[in-house]
């Protein structure tokens, strides 16, 4: 059986005023427009990119949805 890769990625937020990374885990990353954040996710998981738009309202919009190996690499 092949052995999951870690790896070291990065998601920059230019397009909304909120974001949240959504793991298959269940955990979150926020953070507001203009900011960037590195995480570490699984080759082959998936990471939802959620949208708020109104941070009182509790909803989040489903902007995409990708694979771990699909982000940015961390630029060092």
């Amino acid at each position: 059986m092949p052995e999951a890769k870690k790896l070291r990625r990065q998601y920059v937020n230019n397009d909304y005023p909120h974001v949240i990374l959504r793991f298959e885990d269940g955990h979150e990353i926020q953070f507001p427009k203009g900011v960037g954040k590195a995480f570490d996710a699984w080759k082959g998981e998936t990471v939802k990119v959620l949208a708020v738009w109104d941070p009182t309202s509790g909803e989040r919009e489903l902007v995409e949805s990708k694979k771990g190996e699909e982000f940015d690499e961390v630029k060092k």
